[in-house]
C-alpha cells in the first residue's frame, strides 16, 4: 500500500458520516445508564488521539474517559531514572536510549543535562542501532535502556539474542520493561480508583492478544475492549463498553480485530520470554506491583547493566507539587495540578507526564484539553 493508499484507508476511520453514526449510538446507550461512567485507556497512544480528535467532547456528559498508566516513560521511577544517570557518568560508557528519555527529571538531573556534561548519551530509533553503536566501539561498554511494555520488549529480547550470536561482550540492558495486565489488575483492586471499564492497549495487545485481560474482566466484573487509534475505533470501543454495562456484561472484545488476534504473536512472546522473566516492579504513582517487570534471565545474566555496574544512586526525590504518580492512577487530571502549564510546561518539564509524547500532561498541554 502506497502513502495514498494509507490515507484513504486512514481516512476511512475519520468519515464525518460513520463518526455521526456511532456517536448517535452511544448517545442512545448512554440514555439507558442510571449514572456517569468511567473508562479508562491504558494505552498513551490512545491518550493523545483522544486529546487529538477531541473525543471527550464529542461524548454525552454522563459518560468519562480519564488516562492510566499507558506511557512507559511516565510510569518509569526515578530510581531507575537516576541509576541510568550514575551509568551515564562512568567514563567507558556509552548509553543508548530512545528519545523520550531524555529529558525525564531524576532526582538531581536527566540524561540530557549529563549529556550537555559530557557523558556520551545516544538517541536511537531501534535496539538494532544500539548494537551497531556497541559493534563500532569495540572497547566502550554500551548501555541500553530497556523501557517499554511488550510492545518494545520483543525486539529487546532479539537484540539480546543476536548479540549473544555475535560475541558481542559489550552490549548491556538496563531493564525497566513492565506488562500491563498485571497493573490493570492492581488498579481494578485500587479503592480509589473507580472504574466502569477499559480501553486496552491496541500495540500490547497485538503482541499479547486479548487473553491475558480475560481474569480481569471476570474477577472485576470490569469491561474490556481492545481499540484501535483512529477516532472510529475509539468511539467504537466506547459504544461496545456502553453496550456490556447496560447490559450486565463483563468481557474482553476487541474493536481492533484488523490487527489483534485472542492469542497475540505466539512468536514475538517466545521470544520475549526466552530472554526475560516476570519479576516485581515499581511503577510510578502506583507502587510495586507483583509480577509486572521483566528481568533478564539467568542465561543473559553477563548483560544486565544493574549487575554489571557497581555505581552510586543518590537517594531518591520526587518534586513535592507535581501529582504525575496520581495522574497516572487515574485519581487526578492534569487540569488539578498547580504546576501544570505555568511551572511545568514541554519546555521546562517537572514531571515525566510533561515529557512524553505519550503523556498525559503533554496531551491535555499540546491540545488544550481541559
Amino acid at each position: 500500500m502506497g502513502d495514498r493508499g494509507a490515507m484513504e484507508y486512514i481516512s476511512g476511520f475519520r468519515r464525518p458520516e460513520l463518526i455521526g453514526r456511532v456517536l448517535e449510538a452511544i448517545k442512545e446507550e448512554a440514555g439507558k445508564l442510571d449514572g456517569t461512567v468511567t473508562f479508562m485507556e491504558v494505552c498513551g497512544t490512545h491518550t493523545m488521539a483522544i486529546a487529538r480528535f477531541g473525543i471527550r467532547s464529542m461524548l454525552p456528559e454522563n459518560i468519562r474517559l480519564i488516562s492510566g498508566p499507558g506511557c512507559p516513560v511516565c510510569v518509569t521511577p526515578n530510581p531507575y531514572i537516576d541509576r541510568a544517570i550514575a551509568i551515564s557518568r562512568l567514563s567507558d560508557v556509552i548509553v543508548a536510549t530512545f528519545g523520550d528519555m531524555m529529558r525525564v527529571p531524576g532526582s538531581s538531573s536527566s540524561l540530557e543535562r549529563e549529556r550537555a556534561n559530557g557523558a556520551d548519551v545516544r538517541v536511537v530509533y531501534s535496539t538494532i542501532d544500539a548494537l551497531q553503536i556497541a559493534r563500532d566501539n569495540p572497547f566502550k561498554k554500551v548501555v541500553f535502556l530497556g523501557v517499554g511494555f511488550e510492545t518494545t520488549a520483543p525486539t529487546v529480547a532479539s537484540a539480546a539474542k543476536l548479540a549473544r550470536e555475535e560475541g558481542l561482550t559489550n552490549f548491556y540492558i538496563l531493564s525497566a520493561h513492565k506488562t500491563i495486565p498485571p497493573a490493570m489488575e492492581a488498579l481494578g483492586e485500587a479503592e480509589d480508583v473507580n472504574l466502569d471499564g477499559f480501553i486496552c492497549p491496541g500495540h500490547v495487545s497485538t503482541i499479547i492478544g486479548s487473553r491475558p485481560y480475560e481474569p480481569i474482566a471476570r474477577k472485576h466484573k470490569l469491561p474490556c475492549v481492545i481499540a484501535g487509534f483512529e477516532p472510529l475505533d475509539i468511539l467504537l470501543a466506547v459504544w461496545m463498553l456502553l453496550r456490556q454495562v447496560n447490559e450486565g456484561r463483563a468481557e474482553v472484545e476487541i474493536e481492533y480485530s484488523r490487527v489483534v488476534k485472542p492469542e497475540g504473536n505466539p512468536k514475538a512472546v517466545k521470544v520475549m520470554m526466552e530472554v526475560f522473566e516476570p519479576c516485581d516492579s515499581t511503577w510510578r504513582g502506583i507502587g510495586t506491583i507483583p509480577g509486572s517487570g521483566l528481568k533478564l534471565r539467568e542465561e543473559f545474566y553477563e548483560m544486565d547493566a544493574e549487575e554489571a555496574f557497581d555505581v552510586e544512586v543518590e537517594p531518591t526525590r520526587e518534586h513535592p507539587g507535581c501529582i504525575c504518580g496520581q495522574i497516572l492512577r487515574g485519581v487526578k487530571e492534569p487540569t488539578d495540578c498547580p504546576l501544570f502549564g505555568k511551572v511545568c510546561t514541554p519546555r521546562t518539564p517537572v514531571g515525566a507526564c510533561m515529557v512524553s509524547s505519550e503523556g498525559t500532561c503533554a496531551a491535555y498541554y499540546k491540545y488544550g484539553v481541559g
